[in-house]
Protein backbone atom coordinates (compact mmCIF):
# COMPACT_ATOMS: atom_id res chain seq x y z
CA UNK A 1 0.00 0.00 0.00
CA UNK A 2 1.00 3.24 -0.82
CA UNK A 3 0.48 7.00 -2.19
CA UNK A 4 2.25 8.57 -5.19
CA UNK A 5 1.96 12.16 -3.95
CA UNK A 6 3.17 11.28 -0.28
CA UNK A 7 5.61 8.83 -0.82
CA UNK A 8 7.20 10.07 -4.16
CA UNK A 9 6.78 13.57 -4.87
CA UNK A 10 6.48 15.04 -1.49
CA UNK A 11 9.82 13.16 -0.63
CA UNK A 12 11.66 15.06 -3.52
CA UNK A 13 13.63 18.36 -2.49
CA UNK A 14 10.56 20.95 -2.03
CA UNK A 15 12.57 23.85 -4.16
CA UNK A 16 13.11 21.56 -7.08
CA UNK A 17 11.91 22.95 -10.21
CA UNK A 18 8.88 20.23 -11.56
CA UNK A 19 6.78 21.96 -13.90
CA UNK A 20 7.39 25.30 -16.55
CA UNK A 21 3.10 26.07 -17.15
CA UNK A 22 2.45 28.16 -20.52
CA UNK A 23 -0.70 29.30 -20.39
CA UNK A 24 -3.69 30.27 -22.61
CA UNK A 25 -3.60 33.51 -21.39
CA UNK A 26 -0.15 33.77 -22.07
CA UNK A 27 1.78 34.02 -18.85
CA UNK A 28 4.30 32.05 -17.65
CA UNK A 29 4.60 30.20 -14.41
CA UNK A 30 7.23 27.75 -12.85
CA UNK A 31 5.80 25.25 -10.01
CA UNK A 32 8.55 23.46 -7.67
CA UNK A 33 7.77 20.29 -6.21
CA UNK A 34 6.90 21.20 -3.10
CA UNK A 35 4.61 24.26 -4.53
CA UNK A 36 3.07 21.15 -6.86
CA UNK A 37 2.08 18.76 -3.61
CA UNK A 38 0.96 22.35 -1.60
CA UNK A 39 -1.64 23.48 -3.73
CA UNK A 40 -2.65 20.01 -5.44
CA UNK A 41 -3.23 19.01 -1.47
CA UNK A 42 -5.52 22.50 -1.50
CA UNK A 43 -7.04 20.80 -5.21
CA UNK A 44 -7.72 17.48 -3.11
CA UNK A 45 -9.98 19.32 -0.42
CA UNK A 46 -11.85 20.91 -3.08
CA UNK A 47 -12.43 17.53 -4.70
CA UNK A 48 -14.04 15.99 -1.45
CA UNK A 49 -16.20 18.88 -0.67
CA UNK A 50 -17.99 17.96 -3.71
CA UNK A 51 -18.25 13.94 -2.27
CA UNK A 52 -15.20 12.55 -4.28
CA UNK A 53 -13.53 9.72 -1.70
CA UNK A 54 -11.47 6.53 -3.02
CA UNK A 55 -12.77 4.69 -6.34
CA UNK A 56 -14.69 7.53 -6.99
CA UNK A 57 -14.38 8.92 -10.62
CA UNK A 58 -13.41 12.34 -11.81
CA UNK A 59 -14.22 13.15 -15.33
CA UNK A 60 -11.94 15.98 -16.22
CA UNK A 61 -12.37 18.62 -19.26
CA UNK A 62 -9.38 20.63 -19.41
CA UNK A 63 -6.68 22.36 -21.24
CA UNK A 64 -2.69 21.62 -20.71
CA UNK A 65 -2.06 23.77 -17.90
CA UNK A 66 -1.86 23.56 -14.22
CA UNK A 67 -5.34 22.76 -13.41
CA UNK A 68 -4.54 18.95 -14.89
CA UNK A 69 -1.89 18.72 -13.23
CA UNK A 70 -3.59 19.42 -10.11
CA UNK A 71 -6.41 17.08 -10.66
CA UNK A 72 -4.33 14.03 -11.39
CA UNK A 73 -2.55 14.61 -8.04
CA UNK A 74 -5.81 16.00 -6.29
CA UNK A 75 -6.96 12.47 -6.92
CA UNK A 76 -3.81 10.59 -6.16
CA UNK A 77 -3.95 12.21 -3.04
CA UNK A 78 -7.36 10.77 -2.64
CA UNK A 79 -7.10 7.22 -4.64
CA UNK A 80 -9.96 8.48 -6.93
CA UNK A 81 -10.40 7.51 -10.71
CA UNK A 82 -9.36 10.32 -12.64
CA UNK A 83 -10.93 10.31 -16.81
CA UNK A 84 -9.17 13.17 -18.65
CA UNK A 85 -11.22 13.83 -22.37
CA UNK A 86 -10.19 15.66 -24.43
CA UNK A 87 -11.44 19.37 -25.47
CA UNK A 88 -12.61 18.20 -28.84
CA UNK A 89 -15.18 15.92 -27.69
CA UNK A 90 -18.92 16.99 -28.22
CA UNK A 91 -21.57 16.48 -25.89
CA UNK A 92 -22.59 13.34 -27.11
CA UNK A 93 -19.31 11.52 -26.61
CA UNK A 94 -19.01 13.25 -23.05
CA UNK A 95 -22.75 11.87 -22.57
CA UNK A 96 -21.29 8.27 -23.30
CA UNK A 97 -18.74 8.86 -20.96
CA UNK A 98 -20.58 9.85 -18.33
CA UNK A 99 -23.09 6.71 -18.68
CA UNK A 100 -20.49 4.33 -19.00
CA UNK A 101 -18.18 5.72 -16.31
CA UNK A 102 -20.67 7.22 -14.22
CA UNK A 103 -17.95 10.05 -12.40
CA UNK A 104 -18.98 11.54 -9.05
CA UNK A 105 -17.95 14.96 -10.19
CA UNK A 106 -17.33 16.85 -13.80
CA UNK A 107 -14.11 19.24 -13.37
CA UNK A 108 -14.17 21.34 -16.78
CA UNK A 109 -12.87 24.91 -18.42
CA UNK A 110 -15.66 27.05 -18.15
CA UNK A 111 -14.26 27.87 -22.30
CA UNK A 112 -16.81 24.17 -22.34
CA UNK A 113 -19.87 25.25 -21.17
CA UNK A 114 -21.40 24.71 -24.39
CA UNK A 115 -21.11 21.03 -24.45
CA UNK A 116 -21.85 20.81 -20.26
CA UNK A 117 -24.87 22.78 -20.87
CA UNK A 118 -27.34 21.24 -18.03
CA UNK A 119 -24.93 19.33 -16.33
CA UNK A 120 -23.47 19.83 -12.64
CA UNK A 121 -19.79 20.68 -13.24
CA UNK A 122 -16.77 22.12 -10.92
CA UNK A 123 -15.22 24.91 -12.82
CA UNK A 124 -11.72 25.82 -13.20
CA UNK A 125 -9.65 27.09 -11.59
CA UNK A 126 -9.39 24.77 -9.26
CA UNK A 127 -8.64 26.07 -5.43
CA UNK A 128 -5.31 25.60 -4.45
CA UNK A 129 -5.92 25.92 -0.77
CA UNK A 130 -7.97 24.18 2.23
CA UNK A 131 -7.15 21.13 4.76
CA UNK A 132 -6.70 17.93 2.20
CA UNK A 133 -7.97 14.64 3.41
CA UNK A 134 -5.42 12.21 4.44
CA UNK A 135 -3.41 10.57 1.92
CA UNK A 136 -5.72 7.35 0.58
CA UNK A 137 -3.43 4.15 0.94
CA UNK A 138 -3.76 2.21 -2.64
CA UNK A 139 -2.92 -1.01 -3.67
CA UNK A 140 -1.28 -2.03 -6.84
CA UNK A 141 -4.34 -3.09 -8.83
CA UNK A 142 -6.39 -0.25 -6.91
CA UNK A 143 -7.94 1.42 -10.14
CA UNK A 144 -6.36 5.21 -11.09
CA UNK A 145 -7.19 6.12 -14.27
CA UNK A 146 -10.17 5.55 -17.01
CA UNK A 147 -8.85 6.30 -20.48
CA UNK A 148 -11.48 5.54 -23.93
CA UNK A 149 -10.25 3.22 -26.77
CA UNK A 150 -11.24 4.88 -30.37
CA UNK A 151 -14.20 2.75 -30.95
CA UNK A 152 -12.65 0.53 -33.93
CA UNK A 153 -15.85 -1.96 -33.56
CA UNK A 154 -19.01 -0.09 -32.09
CA UNK A 155 -18.70 2.51 -29.29
CA UNK A 156 -15.15 3.63 -27.71
CA UNK A 157 -14.42 0.77 -24.79
CA UNK A 158 -13.79 2.06 -20.98
CA UNK A 159 -9.99 0.79 -20.41
CA UNK A 160 -9.61 0.89 -16.48
CA UNK A 161 -5.83 1.66 -15.18
CA UNK A 162 -4.26 0.43 -11.71
CA UNK A 163 -2.50 2.29 -9.45
CA UNK A 164 0.59 0.36 -11.15
CA UNK A 165 0.16 2.22 -14.02
CA UNK A 166 1.75 5.34 -12.78
CA UNK A 167 4.88 3.68 -11.20
CA UNK A 168 5.21 1.69 -14.22
CA UNK A 169 6.10 4.57 -16.66
CA UNK A 170 9.51 4.30 -15.09
CA UNK A 171 10.50 1.62 -17.13
CA UNK A 172 9.64 3.62 -20.79
CA UNK A 173 10.74 7.19 -19.05
CA UNK A 174 13.96 5.55 -17.95
CA UNK A 175 14.79 3.20 -21.72
CA UNK A 176 12.62 5.37 -24.19
CA UNK A 177 12.15 8.94 -22.99
CA UNK A 178 15.90 8.89 -21.17
CA UNK A 179 15.47 12.63 -19.83
CA UNK A 180 18.60 13.21 -18.00
CA UNK A 181 18.30 15.00 -14.80
CA UNK A 182 17.35 18.94 -14.70
CA UNK A 183 16.56 18.69 -18.68
CA UNK A 184 13.16 20.23 -19.61
CA UNK A 185 10.89 17.47 -21.02
CA UNK A 186 7.87 18.55 -23.64
CA UNK A 187 5.53 16.16 -24.78
CA UNK A 188 2.42 18.08 -26.55
CA UNK A 189 -0.18 15.30 -26.11
CA UNK A 190 -2.79 17.39 -24.97
CA UNK A 191 -5.37 15.97 -22.01
CA UNK A 192 -7.45 13.29 -22.91
CA UNK A 193 -4.39 11.10 -24.50
CA UNK A 194 -2.93 8.34 -23.12
CA UNK A 195 0.13 9.60 -24.26
CA UNK A 196 -0.48 12.79 -22.35
CA UNK A 197 -1.90 10.87 -18.99
CA UNK A 198 1.68 9.17 -18.84
CA UNK A 199 4.27 11.65 -20.38
CA UNK A 200 3.03 14.66 -19.91
CA UNK A 201 4.68 15.28 -16.56
CA UNK A 202 4.84 11.67 -14.64
CA UNK A 203 7.35 10.42 -16.74
CA UNK A 204 9.94 13.80 -16.88
CA UNK A 205 9.80 13.51 -13.11
CA UNK A 206 10.61 9.44 -13.07
CA UNK A 207 13.81 11.05 -14.95
CA UNK A 208 14.38 13.54 -12.53
CA UNK A 209 13.80 16.25 -15.43
CA UNK A 210 11.57 19.48 -15.35
CA UNK A 211 8.13 19.09 -17.15
CA UNK A 212 6.86 21.75 -20.00
CA UNK A 213 2.94 22.54 -20.30
CA UNK A 214 1.69 24.23 -23.14
CA UNK A 215 -2.24 25.62 -23.28
CA UNK A 216 -2.35 26.40 -26.84
CA UNK A 217 -3.88 24.99 -30.36
CA UNK A 218 -0.64 23.46 -32.80
CA UNK A 219 1.09 26.53 -34.73
CA UNK A 220 4.16 25.26 -36.19
CA UNK A 221 6.11 28.44 -36.14
CA UNK A 222 4.79 28.68 -32.54
CA UNK A 223 5.92 25.45 -32.03
CA UNK A 224 9.46 26.21 -32.79
CA UNK A 225 9.32 29.43 -30.95
CA UNK A 226 8.69 27.64 -27.79
CA UNK A 227 11.58 25.07 -28.14
CA UNK A 228 14.31 27.62 -28.91
CA UNK A 229 12.51 30.20 -26.09
CA UNK A 230 12.48 27.48 -23.38
CA UNK A 231 15.33 25.48 -24.38
CA UNK A 232 13.64 21.99 -24.49
CA UNK A 233 15.69 19.44 -24.43
CA UNK A 234 13.76 16.55 -24.98
CA UNK A 235 10.70 16.56 -27.24
CA UNK A 236 8.10 14.54 -27.60
CA UNK A 237 5.59 15.35 -30.97
CA UNK A 238 2.78 13.26 -32.77
CA UNK A 239 4.12 12.00 -36.12
CA UNK A 240 1.67 14.60 -37.39
CA UNK A 241 3.21 17.64 -35.61
CA UNK A 242 6.79 16.78 -36.90
CA UNK A 243 5.46 16.03 -40.67
CA UNK A 244 3.51 19.73 -40.15
CA UNK A 245 6.50 21.47 -39.32
CA UNK A 246 8.64 20.11 -41.58
CA UNK A 247 6.24 21.00 -44.57
CA UNK A 248 5.70 24.87 -43.50
CA UNK A 249 9.11 25.64 -44.13
CA UNK A 250 12.73 25.80 -42.48
CA UNK A 251 12.92 23.95 -39.08
CA UNK A 252 16.40 25.35 -38.39
CA UNK A 253 18.62 24.85 -35.45
CA UNK A 254 17.53 23.46 -31.73
CA UNK A 255 20.64 23.45 -30.35
CA UNK A 256 19.06 22.87 -27.15
CA UNK A 257 17.24 19.78 -27.71
CA UNK A 258 19.14 16.02 -27.51
CA UNK A 259 16.41 14.10 -28.11
CA UNK A 260 13.39 13.87 -30.29
CA UNK A 261 10.65 11.18 -29.99
CA UNK A 262 7.24 10.00 -30.96
CA UNK A 263 4.84 7.67 -31.27
CA UNK A 264 1.24 6.51 -32.70
CA UNK A 265 1.83 6.07 -36.56
CA UNK A 266 4.47 5.82 -38.81
CA UNK A 267 6.64 8.87 -39.27
CA UNK A 268 7.99 8.55 -43.40
CA UNK A 269 11.12 8.97 -44.17
CA UNK A 270 10.44 12.70 -45.81
CA UNK A 271 10.09 13.66 -42.07
CA UNK A 272 12.71 11.74 -40.64
CA UNK A 273 15.33 13.02 -43.31
CA UNK A 274 13.54 16.90 -42.87
CA UNK A 275 14.48 16.78 -39.14
CA UNK A 276 17.72 14.87 -39.37
CA UNK A 277 19.28 16.86 -41.90
CA UNK A 278 18.46 20.59 -40.16
CA UNK A 279 19.01 19.41 -36.94
CA UNK A 280 21.17 16.22 -36.56
CA UNK A 281 19.00 14.28 -34.96
CA UNK A 282 16.82 11.09 -36.30
CA UNK A 283 13.15 10.73 -34.15
CA UNK A 284 13.37 7.56 -31.88
CA UNK A 285 9.89 5.67 -32.69
CA UNK A 286 8.42 4.13 -30.19
CA UNK A 287 5.17 1.78 -29.50
CA UNK A 288 2.22 1.48 -27.38
CA UNK A 289 -2.02 1.04 -26.77
CA UNK A 290 -4.09 2.21 -24.27
CA UNK A 291 -4.50 -0.84 -22.93
CA UNK A 292 -0.31 -1.40 -22.97
CA UNK A 293 1.06 1.65 -21.98
CA UNK A 294 4.35 2.26 -23.97
CA UNK A 295 6.15 -1.61 -24.52
CA UNK A 296 8.73 -1.00 -27.23
CA UNK A 297 10.72 2.14 -28.81
CA UNK A 298 14.21 3.24 -29.84
CA UNK A 299 16.47 3.56 -27.33
CA UNK A 300 19.22 6.39 -26.50
CA UNK A 301 22.35 5.02 -28.77
CA UNK A 302 20.77 2.99 -30.93
CA UNK A 303 20.32 3.25 -34.58
CA UNK A 304 17.38 2.11 -35.83
CA UNK A 305 16.79 0.90 -39.56
CA UNK A 306 14.57 3.08 -41.50
CA UNK A 307 11.00 2.72 -40.64
CA UNK A 308 11.29 0.59 -37.23
CA UNK A 309 9.20 1.46 -34.42
CA UNK A 310 11.82 0.08 -31.82
CA UNK A 311 12.13 -3.40 -30.14
CA UNK A 312 10.72 -4.39 -26.95
CA UNK A 313 11.27 -2.46 -23.67
CA UNK A 314 13.59 -4.57 -21.15
CA UNK A 315 11.87 -7.12 -19.92
CA UNK A 316 8.82 -7.33 -21.79
CA UNK A 317 7.98 -10.40 -23.83
CA UNK A 318 6.47 -10.13 -27.44
CA UNK A 319 5.91 -13.00 -30.45
CA UNK A 320 4.45 -12.35 -33.79
CA UNK A 321 1.48 -14.81 -34.36
CA UNK A 322 -0.07 -15.25 -37.82
CA UNK A 323 1.70 -11.74 -38.68
CA UNK A 324 0.15 -9.93 -35.49
CA UNK A 325 1.82 -8.52 -32.61
CA UNK A 326 0.98 -10.11 -28.95
CA UNK A 327 2.22 -9.60 -25.68
CA UNK A 328 2.98 -11.37 -22.48
CA UNK A 329 0.48 -9.00 -19.47
CA UNK A 330 3.10 -10.24 -16.88
CA UNK A 331 6.04 -8.68 -18.36
CA UNK A 332 4.15 -5.34 -18.37
CA UNK A 333 3.99 -3.05 -15.66
CA UNK A 334 1.23 -0.89 -17.43
CA UNK A 335 -1.08 -3.40 -18.61
CA UNK A 336 -4.92 -2.51 -18.07
CA UNK A 337 -7.36 -3.70 -15.82
CA UNK A 338 -10.33 -4.56 -17.90
CA UNK A 339 -12.64 -3.26 -20.40
CA UNK A 340 -15.89 -1.82 -18.71
CA UNK A 341 -15.72 -3.11 -15.57
CA UNK A 342 -14.82 -6.17 -16.67
CA UNK A 343 -11.28 -8.71 -15.99
CA UNK A 344 -8.59 -7.93 -18.30
CA UNK A 345 -8.47 -11.11 -20.98
CA UNK A 346 -6.67 -13.79 -20.00
CA UNK A 347 -3.55 -15.00 -21.90
CA UNK A 348 -1.25 -13.59 -24.27
CA UNK A 349 -2.36 -10.00 -25.31
CA UNK A 350 -3.76 -9.69 -28.70
CA UNK A 351 -2.78 -6.11 -30.38
CA UNK A 352 -4.70 -6.13 -33.41
CA UNK A 353 -1.77 -4.83 -35.03
CA UNK A 354 0.14 -6.42 -37.83
CA UNK A 355 3.57 -6.40 -36.99
CA UNK A 356 6.94 -7.91 -38.55
CA UNK A 357 10.14 -8.59 -36.42
CA UNK A 358 13.82 -8.51 -38.02
CA UNK A 359 16.13 -11.13 -37.17
CA UNK A 360 17.59 -8.30 -35.09
CA UNK A 361 14.58 -7.86 -32.88
CA UNK A 362 13.28 -4.77 -34.42
CA UNK A 363 9.74 -4.57 -34.70
CA UNK A 364 7.79 -2.44 -37.70
CA UNK A 365 4.35 -1.91 -37.90
CA UNK A 366 2.42 -2.61 -41.01
CA UNK A 367 -1.11 -2.50 -40.68
CA UNK A 368 -3.87 -2.45 -38.56
CA UNK A 369 -6.00 -5.93 -38.27
CA UNK A 370 -9.31 -4.12 -38.09
CA UNK A 371 -9.54 -0.82 -39.70
CA UNK A 372 -9.06 1.67 -37.00
CA UNK A 373 -7.86 5.02 -39.12
CA UNK A 374 -4.94 6.76 -37.98
CA UNK A 375 -4.94 10.23 -38.93
CA UNK A 376 -2.77 13.20 -37.63
CA UNK A 377 -1.91 10.55 -34.55
CA UNK A 378 -5.35 10.00 -33.63
CA UNK A 379 -7.16 6.48 -33.73
CA UNK A 380 -9.94 7.13 -35.08
CA UNK A 381 -12.76 4.00 -35.40
CA UNK A 382 -14.81 4.02 -38.70
CA UNK A 383 -18.26 2.31 -37.03
CA UNK A 384 -18.42 5.70 -34.55
CA UNK A 385 -18.39 7.80 -37.91
CA UNK A 386 -20.69 5.32 -39.55
CA UNK A 387 -23.03 5.56 -37.00
CA UNK A 388 -22.81 9.63 -36.96
CA UNK A 389 -23.42 9.64 -40.44
CA UNK A 390 -26.60 7.58 -40.52
CA UNK A 391 -28.42 10.08 -38.19
CA UNK A 392 -28.57 12.36 -41.21
CA UNK A 393 -31.63 12.34 -43.37
CA UNK A 394 -29.70 12.25 -46.44
CA UNK A 395 -27.47 8.69 -45.40
CA UNK A 396 -29.28 5.22 -46.70
CA UNK A 397 -25.73 3.54 -45.61
CA UNK A 398 -22.53 4.30 -45.42
CA UNK A 399 -18.77 3.26 -44.99
CA UNK A 400 -15.60 4.99 -43.64
CA UNK A 401 -12.33 3.68 -44.81
CA UNK A 402 -8.60 5.58 -44.81
CA UNK A 403 -7.04 6.83 -47.35
CA UNK A 404 -3.21 7.93 -47.81
CA UNK A 405 -2.47 11.05 -47.42
CA UNK A 406 1.22 13.11 -47.03
CA UNK A 407 0.75 15.23 -44.11
CA UNK A 408 -2.03 13.49 -41.74
CA UNK A 409 -0.81 9.98 -42.97
CA UNK A 410 -3.98 8.81 -43.21
CA UNK A 411 -7.35 11.08 -44.13
CA UNK A 412 -11.05 9.70 -43.43
CA UNK A 413 -12.93 9.25 -46.53
CA UNK A 414 -16.37 8.17 -46.17
CA UNK A 415 -18.68 6.32 -48.99
CA UNK A 416 -22.04 7.12 -48.36
CA UNK A 417 -25.19 5.99 -50.11
CA UNK A 418 -28.29 8.42 -50.61
CA UNK A 419 -32.07 8.03 -50.00
CA UNK A 420 -34.62 8.29 -52.23
CA UNK A 421 -35.04 12.04 -52.94
CA UNK A 422 -31.50 13.64 -51.94
CA UNK A 423 -28.70 14.34 -54.98
CA UNK A 424 -25.23 14.70 -54.88
CA UNK A 425 -23.76 17.50 -54.67
CA UNK A 426 -20.66 19.95 -53.07
CA UNK A 427 -23.27 21.79 -51.22
CA UNK A 428 -24.21 17.98 -49.49
CA UNK A 429 -20.65 17.28 -48.89
CA UNK A 430 -20.02 20.71 -47.04
CA UNK A 431 -23.51 19.52 -45.16
CA UNK A 432 -22.80 16.23 -44.28
CA UNK A 433 -19.04 16.96 -42.87
CA UNK A 434 -20.19 19.62 -40.68
CA UNK A 435 -23.11 17.21 -38.92
CA UNK A 436 -20.35 15.39 -37.98
CA UNK A 437 -18.44 17.78 -36.74
CA UNK A 438 -21.06 19.05 -34.99
CA UNK A 439 -21.91 15.82 -33.75
CA UNK A 440 -18.72 14.60 -32.60
CA UNK A 441 -15.13 15.07 -32.21
CA UNK A 442 -14.11 17.23 -35.06
CA UNK A 443 -10.97 15.41 -36.05
CA UNK A 444 -13.40 12.47 -37.31
CA UNK A 445 -14.59 14.42 -39.70
CA UNK A 446 -14.14 12.49 -43.65
CA UNK A 447 -11.88 15.34 -45.38
CA UNK A 448 -13.41 13.37 -48.56
CA UNK A 449 -16.80 11.62 -49.36
CA UNK A 450 -17.66 9.69 -52.14
CA UNK A 451 -21.27 9.11 -53.27
CA UNK A 452 -22.47 5.50 -54.88
CA UNK A 453 -25.59 4.01 -56.07
CA UNK A 454 -24.79 1.23 -53.66
CA UNK A 455 -22.35 -0.58 -51.75
CA UNK A 456 -20.24 -3.53 -52.44
CA UNK A 457 -20.53 -6.21 -50.15
CA UNK A 458 -19.34 -9.48 -48.98
CA UNK A 459 -21.29 -12.85 -50.06
CA UNK A 460 -21.99 -12.61 -45.94
CA UNK A 461 -23.89 -9.29 -46.50
CA UNK A 462 -20.60 -7.31 -45.24
CA UNK A 463 -19.27 -4.34 -46.09
CA UNK A 464 -16.45 -5.33 -48.73
CA UNK A 465 -13.81 -2.72 -47.42
CA UNK A 466 -11.15 -3.71 -49.66
CA UNK A 467 -13.37 -3.21 -52.70
CA UNK A 468 -14.18 0.60 -51.61
CA UNK A 469 -10.43 1.43 -50.99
Amino acid sequence: MGNFVRDDLAARPAESLALIVLAADGTRTEWTFGELVSASSGAAAQLASHGVGQGDVVLCLVGNGIDYVLLLLACQHLGAVLLPCSEQLRSKDIALRVERARPTLIVSDPRNRAELEGRTVLWTPLSQTGDAPPFAEVGEIDPAFILFTSGTSGEPKMVTHAQRYVSGQRLQATHWMAAEAGELVWSTAAPGWSKSTRNGFLAPWFCDAVALLLDARFDPAERLAVIRREQVNVLCMAPTEYRLIAAAGAIGALPSVRRLITAGEALGAPTVDAWASQTGLIIADGYGQTETAHIAGVRPGETAPAGSMGRPLPGVSVEIRDGELVVDPSTVPTFFLGYDGSPAPSGWWRTGDQVRQDADGWLYFEARVDDVIVSAGYRIGPAEVESTLLGHPAVRECAVIGAPDEVRGEIVVAVVALRDGFEASDDLVRELQEFVKAETAPYKYPRQIRFVDALPKTTSGKVHRSALR
